[in-house]
């Protein structure tokens, strides 16, 4: 798998990642192990974590296969903190350096390692002064906890914010990117070129609306059918979104691949991106999602998905 240089860094990421979404809810620990087993003998070597992922099963099941089945320096770990989980399940935004430096050093000592390599902040927060939010990270790199900090779900002008207040670079800014979510173009991919910050796109399949899955209906077992997590789904499903899924399908069967190769291949080859990160539900998802790594998407087609996603 090719590797691309995240933003003004020397860091180098798999232009394909592993998230671990699912992993502890639709994904098993056996399935777990499986993917990233898969997923290192591919090439690949970021994987992206959390522990607001599954009220931290994701992080403990990354846990237990670090070393077991893929050594650790083998790959490019990112975390996140800044979502505090309640004990109830509730999530809420707490970007305080209490909380940061406790998720940071519990996930450390939960997956047995002495640092991140990416360690972002999770979210913008109104309640904690943007220097605290900086001398936090300062702090994490310092102290060697982290090696690169960077940030999730933030806006254009929150990156430039905290990059103005932060001694160290940041170097990645995540957030969702796809053909059927292209707002980060009007802000965010400016701001993050502007300083210096690779593009790590999350859901580029769109909660799997531009595999094709969704174009008959509603399959049983996927997202859109359970109930405590479709609504995100069903927003998506509209008119501009069918137009674009059948321009998918007709690229890919021109190309003789998949309509996720096209979509994948699509947003992980847009200026800036470093990585697309794609959480497959079990290996047969990640085989497919692998195979993308083998399309490079014409111009003319890359051009002709750019102006019906508009």
């Amino acid at each position: 798998m090719k590797q691309r240089t995240v933003g003004n860094s020397g860091l180098r990421v798999s232009r394909i990642g592993l998230g671990t979404l699912t992993w502890g809810r639709e994904t098993d620990g056996d399935e777990a192990a499986a993917q990233l087993s898969a997923f290192a003998e591919a090439g690949g070597n970021f994987v992206d974590t959390s522990p607001a992922y599954t009220n931290g099963t994701a992080q403990r099941i990354l846990a237990e296969l670090l070393g077991d089945v893929v050594p650790r320096d083998q790959l490019v770990i990112g975390g996140s903190s800044g979502i505090d989980v309640s004990s109830e399940g509730i999530h809420r935004v707490d970007s305080s350096r209490r909380i940061l430096l406790r998720q940071l050093d519990n996930t450390l000592a939960e997956l047995g390692t002495d640092h991140l390599d990416i360690w972002n902040v999770a979210a913008w927060d109104d309640q904690t002064p943007i220097d605290e939010v900086a001398a936090t990270l300062d702090y994490a790199v310092t102290s060697g906890r982290a090696r690169y900090v960077g940030v999730t779900g933030f806006a254009g002008w929150q990156l430039a914010t905290l990059a103005a207040a932060v001694s160290t670079t940041l170097i990645s800014a995540q957030n969702s990117y796809s053909l059927l979510d292209r707002s980060a173009e009007y802000e965010l991919v400016p701001s993050a070129r502007h300083h210096g910050a690779g593009l790590f796109a999350q859901a580029p399949l769109a909660g799997g609306i531009l595999t094709g899955k969704y174009r008959s209906g509603t399959p049983a077992d996927s997202r859109g059918a359970d109930e405590q997590r479709s609504d995100d789904i069903r927003e998506l499903l509209t008119d501009r979104a069918s137009r674009v899924v059948e321009s998918v399908v007709t690229a890919a069967d021109g190309l003789g691949t998949s309509p996720l190769a096209v979509a994948l291949a699509w947003v992980r080859d847009r200026r800036g991106v470093c990585t697309a990160v794609v959480g497959a539900r079990d290996s047969a998802q990640l085989t497919g999602v692998l195979a993308a790594e083998e399309l490079e998407l014409p111009r003319a087609i890359a051009a002709a998905l750019d102006d019906v996603s508009a």
